[in-house]
């Protein structure tokens, strides 16, 4: 006789993050959404500037004025310089955050990764798939079939700060991991597909300078005097090599230590994380948004949007292959793991941050420049379509996740219920009895008061309004 067959609970995905991961999550999402917010008003400004009559030749003066040590081979563009030099300050953040999801985040559990993973490399294939179909049968150019594989999160998260939608912490997770696999990967591909010539020479300086730099960590060596020069070197060589300088930034976020010690309360990557981050969402990427989203936009420019290859298979890869890819990632992966959605959430919520992560503004700018650097006119109309895409996606997500507002609100209420005031949701603290007993003196506490009063207002003589009153209602009564 076989012995019976433990039943099994089926395994959750997009369910309530850990206690932990949730205040990670909250504090990181909390500084990126403020600086997509600035994000935002930076592409605007940049849009005004670049298109009012009288101010659009001081803002092409303003980009394309040159600075820096020529002999050192760093003479270069403010536009170049954003794109270069304050961009490998979003990748080294994007590195710590890899790093810390990869070794303390969900991304250190298998089950839980392929999640993310898979629904990041589907939301960047099938973009690519859908550029390349598109400019195959429109005879156009191959070279930017990776402009609309990149997410941009902040973009995304000043987005649900301006509609307002109170999206589950679940769900705002999933968009940051997805956020942090998608920016390795573009890492990859501008690392692999947009590097033409190689200075070896240069690039075993960069070499050595991370070896050092990865010394010193081990080291346990601190002050930022010694580190802020090492890595300006290392950028420089970086840059001098051939290889694009934002690779510099990531290799030396994903090299420091994101795991705590005894006696530390924060780990030198979080803590570095944690100064760095407004840096980046702040002042970096705005400053980015402001010399490379400045593109002439008219009538016959956004009509060329729409009948280029070039410029319509990015908005499509934008739109619908982000959506479609991201979609299709997460709900084929929960099939053949043989998971379930949490029960909080529906496949349409799914669908509906599919849409928002159509919103591919920093990264895609940056690959767009890379791919079609010889030409820019048609850099431009990348960058246009690019916004264009970008708009149109944000457009859709906000209708999609309006729709659900009110159950995200409830949701979002109850994980922020703490009413015995210890600074935990209560949703976190169901299973301690310790959480019961204080709930318990809670109600007893009021249910205390409330018999007080009861009693106060038993014992006071009846006022003589009431009496008055009372006598008129019983004169008043018919014989």
């Amino acid at each position: 006789m076989t012995a019976p067959t433990r039943p099994t609970t089926p395994r959750k995905v997009l369910g309530r993050l850990s206690l932990p991961e949730r205040t990670y999550i909250t504090d990181a999402l909390r500084t990126e959404t403020v600086g997509g917010v600035l994000l935002l008003l930076a592409a605007v400004a940049a849009l005004a500037w670049a298109n009012i009559p009288a101010l659009h030749h001081s803002y092409e003066t303003v980009s394309h004025y040159h600075l820096g040590p020529e002999a050192l081979g760093l003479n270069l563009s403010i536009e170049h310089w954003a794109a270069d030099g304050l961009l490998a300050v979003f990748f080294f953040v994007a590195g710590i955050e890899l790093k810390r999801e990869l070794v303390a985040g969900d991304l250190r559990d298998p089950r839980a990764a392929v999640l993310p993973v898979a629904a990041a490399l589907c939301g960047m294939a099938v973009p690519a798939l859908v550029y390349t179909l598109t400019n195959l049968i429109g005879d156009g150019s191959m070279s930017g079939w990776a402009v609309p594989t990149a997410t941009d999160i902040a973009f995304a998260l000043a987005v649900l700060a301006v509609i307002g939608t109170s999206l589950p912490s679940a769900l705002r997770a999933f968009l940051l991991t997805l956020a942090v696999v998608d920016d390795l990967f573009a890492i990859l591909i501008i690392a692999v597909f947009f590097t033409d010539t190689i200075d070896f020479a240069a690039l075993g300086g960069a070499v050595a300078g991370l070896a050092v730099f990865w010394l010193l960590l081990r080291k346990g060596v601190r002050g930022w005097y010694v580190y802020v020069p090492l890595a300006l070197v290392v950028w420089a060589l970086m840059y001098n090599s051939g290889i694009h300088a934002t690779i510099a930034g990531v290799a030396m976020g994903l090299m420091l230590r994101c795991t705590t010690r005894e006696g530390e309360q924060h780990s030198p990557g979080g803590h570095i994380e944690h100064l760095v981050r407004p840096l980046s969402a702040g002042l970096a990427v705005p400053l980015f948004a402001l010399f490379s989203a400045g593109v002439a936009i008219s009538g016959s420019a956004m009509g060329d949007v729409f009948t280029q290859p070039e410029t319509l298979g990015v908005v499509l890869g934008l739109v619908v292959g982000k959506t479609v890819g991201i979609f299709g990632g997460t709900w084929l992966t929960a099939r053949f793991t043989r998971a379930s959605l949490s029960d909080d959430l529906a496949w349409a919520d799914v669908f509906a941050v599919a849409s928002l992560a159509g919103i591919g503004f920093t990264v895609s700018l940056l690959i767009g420049e890379l791919a079609f650097g010889g030409d820019s006119a048609l850099t431009d109309e990348v960058k246009a379509a690019v916004l264009t895409g970008s708009l149109i996606a944000a457009i859709l997500a906000t209708i999609l996740l309006k729709v659900r507002n009110t159950k995200y609100r409830r949701l979002s209420e109850a994980e922020e219920r703490d009413d015995d005031l210890d600074g935990i949701p209560d949703v976190y603290e169901e299973h301690n009895p310790a959480y019961h007993l204080r709930m318990a003196e809670i109600h007893d506490r009021k249910a205390a008061e409330h018999r007080r009063i009861a009693e106060e207002m038993a014992a006071a003589p009846p006022r003589a309004a009431d009496v008055g009153s009372g006598a008129g209602e019983e004169g008043d009564r018919p014989a």
